[in-house]
């Protein structure tokens, strides 16, 4: 759990590393490019896709009453872990050049609020906001160079680690759904096909 918990600190190392970053990238350009169907780009959007919905249909079953359930003290609550996965989808990207919307305080971000419907919006509006950052991008983009903390990078690798970052608080989130009897729901769509056939009557063989 202390892994999670310390995931404030990355965060606030990201804040920094962008502010230098900041001036040496270029900003996205305000046209939209078509959307890839092959590349470096299409690939990362797959994946977003695929972490965006599970996200969302899992902070959707998750009770309203269950969004200030914490594992422990000192440790992010359900509705905080989601924010902060809205967080990062803002912070993260400034390393590649792409501001958060203008006014967006980052500050206290995991906290606002513990309301379901707000955090639901929050993150939609965080995930649409990398998938347009991706789409503004070229794939040459993707391998301008740029520094992850402090080491050698490329906007390809900041956008990989974007993605690990959601991957493993999807994972915790599923834990904390678990623990509060909530079966995430592309697993409960898994189970009901696989009863469908069983529950089904056999058709009578004809007779001779």
């Amino acid at each position: 759990m202390k892994s999670f918990a310390s995931s404030a600190l990355l965060l606030g190392l990201l804040a920094a590393t962008a502010a230098g970053a900041l001036a040496q990238s270029t900003p996205a350009p305000a046209a939209t490019l078509a959307a890839p169907t092959a590349g470096v780009r299409a690939e990362i959007l797959n994946e977003l896709a695929g972490l965006e919905k599970r996200f969302l249909t899992l902070a959707e079953a998750v009770p309203a009453e269950k969004y200030t359930w914490r594992p422990a003290e000192g440790v992010r609550s359900v509705s905080e872990v989601y924010l902060h996965v809205a967080n990062a989808n803002y912070a993260i990207p400034r390393l590649i050049g792409l501001a958060p919307p203008a006014g967006l305080n980052l500050r206290g971000f995991d906290t606002q609020t513990t309301d379901k419907a707000k955090v639901l919006e929050i993150m939609k509006q965080s995930f649409a906001h990398v998938r347009q950052g991706i789409m503004n991008m070229s794939d040459a983009d993707a391998e301008k160079s740029v520094k992850l903390f402090g080491a050698d990078s490329t906007y390809r690798g900041v956008l990989v680690f974007l993605v690990r970052h959601m991957a493993e608080h999807l994972g915790q989130s599923i834990a904390y759904a678990r623990v509060n009897r909530v079966v995430p729901p592309w697993t409960e769509e898994q189970q009901r096909r696989v009863q469908q056939p069983q529950q089904q009557p056999q058709k009578e063989k004809p007779k001779p």
